[in-house]
């Protein structure tokens, strides 16, 4: 890695947003997780970021789409988003549920 990229994800590392969610319920929200595991990804741990936050690769490709979909116009590009914007969503709550039940925060 570049010592410019290292210096990113040290800035990232030591910047990185508090969750309001957490603060205020003490229960971690559905987004909880996206920022570390943005961080693994850009240290190359592909493993560690999916166990962190299982949506993220999804959501990146979804945001991939969108904007290749808005430059260029893909035929039935919104249909497809749709039903990408859905998985997301699936893919973060059964995620949050399972992260509920098996931490036993309930």
């Amino acid at each position: 890695m570049s010592l410019y990229l290292l210096n990113i994800i040290h800035w990232l590392e030591s910047h990185q947003l508090p969750c309001l969610f957490k603060t205020i319920t003490h229960f971690d929200c559905p987004g909880c997780g996206m920022q570390r595991s943005f961080i693994l990804l850009m240290k190359g741990d592909l493993s560690g970021s999916f166990m962190m936050f299982p949506a993220l690769i999804p959501i990146i490709l979804l945001f991939a789409f969108l904007s290749v979909h808005v430059m260029a116009g893909i035929r039935n590009g919104a249909n497809i988003l749709k039903y990408a914007y859905i998985l997301c969503a699936g893919i973060i709550m059964v995620s949050y549920i399972y992260r509920l039940i098996v931490t036993k925060t309930l």
